[in-house]
């Protein structure tokens, strides 16, 4: 079993064009799971018309208070990194829920043993099916900023059964934040999809050096690669000593498909799948 992360620093690249085409190519002949962990903006069951079914609700620890026990100390305050808590002095805590990212460290730090654990939904996992290629895929709630929670209760209920299969994609979300991290961890190779422009050469840059911290082998693959020279891309890939994999050409057939939520059968994609099958 081999798990590749479908990852890129820019957004718009094409990057969840890539991972739903190359999990449904390899699905034709090999057992695959496709896992959209772009949790902020899900997309992968649209570009393949995969209808989602409900598999858990994710929810993350909530302080409750004790107002009774709580002594004014304010260390719970200090000990928040995310501002949800305000310290007045001689009075009782302010709590701003929505703030809260459900870190723990009010009630570890808590000397009176004031603050009791409640929880609050943030998410929603799914599943889904296209012919033989299984789904899954969750979705931050609206109103919550720390979606890495979602992403590794996604990751958890997805990786059950992860020795069935012979490949299982993951489609992370753009950019090197931590919902990005918690998708890249376990994984054995990241596909790098990035376009021949300034601002795809700089986030490519990104990816690509949070990849080498985080100990994880890559490729590059330059979609619409035919929109300008690549050889601002090259440059990248030598600086890294990161191969470039695959060039994917600007085309009308994948526009067309993509717009109406069919697999993209390509060339590049066929070569793509027969690189990491050969390699993996």
């Amino acid at each position: 079993m081999a798990t590749i992360a479908v990852t890129g620093g820019k957004g718009g690249t094409g990057k969840s064009t890539v991972a739903c085409s190359l999990a449904y190519e390899l699905s034709k002949r090999k057992r695959v799971m496709l896992i959209d962990a772009d949790v902020d903006c899900p997309n992968d069951h649209l570009l393949l018309s995969i209808e989602r079914k409900h598999v858990k609700d994710v929810t993350a620890f909530l302080p409750e208070f004790d107002h009774n026990k709580c002594i004014a100390c304010g260390k719970c305050a200090q000990a928040c990194r995310a501002n949800a808590i305000v310290h007045v002095p001689g009075k009782k805590p302010i709590f701003v829920e929505q703030q809260c990212i459900g870190c723990r460290a009010c009630q570890i730090v808590c000397p009176a043993g004031a603050i009791k654990e409640s929880a609050k939904k943030i998410g929603v996992v799914y599943k889904g099916k296209k012919e033989s290629l299984d789904f899954f895929s969750a979705e931050l709630l609206p109103g919550f900023e720390e979606s890495s929670p979602v992403v590794n209760a996604l990751k958890e209920v997805a990786m059950k059964n992860a020795d069935s299969y012979d490949y299982i994609i993951i489609d992370t979300a753009a950019g090197t934040h931590c919902n990005v991290i918690s998708a890249l961890l376990g994984c054995d190779f990241a596909i790098a999809v990035t376009e021949p422009t300034p601002l795809g050469k700089h986030d490519l840059e990104l990816i690509l050096e949070l990849l080498s911290i985080l100990r994880i082998k890559s490729g590059i693959v330059i979609n619409r690669s035919d929109i300008a020279d690549a050889k601002v891309i090259e440059k990248s890939a030598k600086r890294f000593n990161v191969p470039i994999i695959e060039k994917i050409p600007y085309s009308k057939y994948i526009e067309e498909n993509y717009a109406k939520g069919k697999p993209i059968e390509d060339e590049a994609i066929k070569k793509l799948a027969n690189f990491l099958e050969a390699s993996l």
